[in-house]
């Protein structure tokens, strides 16, 4: 097993770790010596290449870590220091709380001071890989003379007397048990896990398996987001390597809009498993190699194929373990990563059919990148550009969340967004919507971002324009503008889109109703189960077009977003014509004198034989069909009540779309082949209230 304690290698050094536990580094220029023993394997299988890192790739690492910086992914050696202050703080507390609370149960003083208590730390900090102004992640471990009870009751009135704490709230029905709190401007979420033993020594181990048995299920779910952060650490051949290509990831990941676990994308651990996976694979290569390799091994991986770091643990403590053997429902996962400790989970089991085809776009977009920027006709800045969201698409559904006072916002907000993918769900299993995206970001209305767009709406109801000058149908005009009129009148309000693609089927009108509204009739029927709603709390569901998206986001807001656009296109265009140019140059130049051309891109996937190897991994070499967001005939709605049919002018929407751009390719910057007969194919009615 590779050592995950050899961390503080030289940027040129290999580790070659054999069954005699020798230790091989390469000469600088990318040779190993041989060794007579196979190297052990890290993982579930063998690694696809134990190359060692070459001059440009220690260039390109030091690259990405100065693109890395403007976005404050980086904290300070003050900031850190400030963070563990406020560790070692909070964990003196636990032990003079864990103390009272035996004093106040007769157990005497001497025995009480022996009892311990600690504060464990997991997620992005225990990784290494916050970023400034990051939350943390923490777990409370008692003994067993100490009750959840204790925790709720006495501990959470203790925070609250904390001069340093503000914003301090308890969770306890949750899932997962919680008090949140700001503890000196740092936010942190503490969990609780009361262990069946009588103290809790300072330099406890929580990943034996044997801790676990007679404990509650909520302590041992609170307990797993250590014992696999734990694992994940131990699992790596090179920690540094992992956390520079992890920081990475996790921000291509924020800007790409697939980062939330609630919605239906990654979390952060999953995130992490991935990085980690890639790691096992590439245990010799730098940061910026195995950022390239991450979207080479995944955007080939052979899903619904699981990904696993190790072999599964055989424990049977009768605790639920993901298992499509033993569990029917585990078969219907689409996308499975297992975390590594006991009880093994599907930390994707969130993931539907929409937010699948999403996230496979990206790691195909993000292979084409990173292949641009391994051959120098990118910058690392590339691939952290946001792509436009708005103007991939024509038509969206607007979920409005309103509330009275900000903390009835703050909760009901939150219950909303972790039910959004049951609407994902609804409106997937519609036969004509092809793709239901919804963007993770939570956007505020502001009172008087739409009062100029509604009077011009009002003022045009005759006959509206949009940017391109062509007019729109007076009956759809006017119905839209009766519904939208007046966006919201409560004072606080947010907002989540979600972007429609149908299917493309002639003379066809589809009524989405029943969907929105079984989706809003849930999430309100669920806040009076949870004693939640309140006067002013409601949760509206609209469809609105691309040119009304004005009416509720802030014009400069969209003008980036048109910019975004129309960057991705003319970087998907010139990847295009670059490929061309250098098919056309290879055919003209044969065999022998094409060698250099050769040489070049074998660079960036290695060689045929690897890039098989990336997908075998996963169960096989075949490379899996990766959907993509493809341009389609506009669909038109009409009110439901009227079911009046809504004409869509396909050259008003292409304008709006980028101008010339949009003619050669779709929102995703992919070529479109049925872009020159679009405007000649009949237009989809659809109908939705």
């Amino acid at each position: 097993m590779w050592n995950s304690d050899r961390q503080q290698q030289q940027q040129n050094g290999v580790i070659t770790s054999t069954n005699a536990g020798t230790q091989n580094t390469n000469n600088g220029n990318g040779s190993r010596s041989s060794s007579q023993n196979p190297p052990k394997q890290l993982g579930m299988t063998s690694a696809i290449s134990l190359a060692g890192p070459r001059p440009e790739d220690v260039q390109k690492t030091e690259e990405l870590r100065k693109a890395l910086e403007p976005y404050k992914v980086f904290e300070t050696e003050e900031e850190l220091n400030h963070r563990m202050e406020i560790l070692a703080k909070l964990n003196t507390l636990v032990k003079q709380w864990v103390k009272d609370v035996s004093i106040a149960k007769n157990m005497p003083e001497a025995a009480a001071s022996k009892l311990g208590g600690k504060i464990y730390t997991f997620g992005s900090y225990r990784l290494g890989v916050h970023h400034k102004g990051a939350d943390i992640d923490a777990l409370c471990v008692a003994p067993r003379n100490i009750e959840r009870s204790d925790y709720f009751t006495s501990f959470f009135e203790l925070m609250k007397k904390q001069p340093e704490v503000t914003e301090c709230r308890a969770v306890e029905e949750a899932f997962v048990p919680v008090i949140k709190m700001n503890f000196d401007g740092i936010e942190i979420d503490l969990l609780f896990a009361r262990l069946s033993l009588k103290e809790i020594p300072d330099d406890f181990d929580l990943r034996d398996d044997n801790l676990l048995k007679n404990l509650d299920p909520r302590s041992v779910r609170s307990l797993n987001g250590c014992r696999v952060t734990d694992e994940i650490l131990s699992l790596v051949p090179n920690i540094e390597n992992f956390r520079l290509a992890l920081r990475s990831i996790k921000l291509w990941a924020k800007k790409h809009g697939i980062y939330s676990n609630s919605l239906g994308y990654f979390g952060g651990v999953t995130w992490a498993m991935l990085v980690a996976r890639t790691c096992q694979l590439y245990p010799n290569a730098t940061a910026a190699t195995l950022v390239h390799k991450f979207f080479l091994v995944f955007s080939r991986w052979k899903w619904p194929h699981p990904v696993l770091l190790k072999h599964p643990d055989n424990v049977n403590l009768r605790f639920p373990v993901w298992d499509p053997r033993v569990n029917a429902s585990d078969r219907y996962h689409l996308m499975p990563i297992i975390t590594p400790a006991y009880p093994q989970q599907n930390s994707t089991f969130n993931v539907s059919e929409s937010t699948k085809k999403v996230i496979l776009m990206e790691f195909n977009r993000g292979m084409t990148t990173t292949d641009e920027i391994m051959l120098g006709r990118a910058s690392w800045d590339r691939l952290f550009e946001a792509p436009s969201f708005f103007y991939r698409y024509r038509h969206f559904i607007v979920l409005l969340v309103n509330s009275q006072t900000a903390d009835d916002h703050l909760e009901w907000c939150g219950l909303v967004e972790s039910k959004i993918r049951l609407l994902i769900g609804n409106l997937e299993r519609n036969q004509h919507i092809s793709l239901a995206h919804v963007n993770p970001k939570c956007f505020e209305h502001k009172k008087g971002n739409s009062n100029n767009n509604n009077n011009n709406n009002n003022n045009n109801s005759s006959c509206s324009q949009n940017s391109s000058g062509n007019e729109e149908d007076k009956t759809g005009g006017s119905s839209q503008q009766t519904t939208t009129s007046t966006v919201t009148s409560s004072p606080f309000c947010s907002m989540w889109f979600i972007g429609l693609e149908f299917e493309r089927t002639e003379n066809l009108n589809v009524d989405l109703t029943e969907s929105i509204q079984n989706f809003t009739e849930h999430v309100i029927q669920h806040g009076v189960n949870i004693k939640m709603l309140k006067e002013g709390m409601s949760i509206e569901a609209r469809h609105v077009k691309r040119k009304q998206l004005s009416q509720y986001l802030d014009a400069d807001f969209l003008k980036k977003e048109r910019k975004s656009m129309e960057s991705h296109n003319n970087f998907n265009n010139q990847i295009m014509a670059n490929r061309k140019r250098l098919s056309t140059e290879m055919q003209k130049d044969g065999g022998s004198n094409g060698s250099s051309n050769n040489v070049k891109r074998s660079r960036v996937s290695e060689s045929n034989e690897e890039n098989s190897n990336a997908s075998s991994d996963a169960g096989g070499a075949t490379t899996p069909t990766t959907p993509t967001s493809t341009q389609q005939t506009p669909p038109t709605f009409s009110n439901a009540s009227s079911k009046q049919a809504t004409p869509v002018d396909d050259h008003s929407d292409n304008s709006n779309s980028g101008g010339g751009n949009s003619s050669s390719a779709n929102g995703n910057g992919t070529p479109n082949s049925n872009s020159a007969t679009a405007s000649t194919q009949p237009a989809t009615e659809v109908a939705c209230s």
